[in-house]
């Protein structure tokens, strides 16, 4: 049997969250679009 892997869930906003992606250019056109899908998110 596998071992269960436990997110971290800090870890992942520190990777993938919203402040880090308006870091780069790309991020922040990846915030602009998911703003255009959900509205404010």
């Amino acid at each position: 049997m596998k071992t269960n892997i436990r997110k971290s869930k800090a870890k992942h906003a520190k990777k993938t969250g919203y402040r880090t992606r308006q870091r780069t250019a790309g991020g922040r056109k990846v915030n602009r679009r998911q703003r255009a899908r959900h509205g404010s998110f």
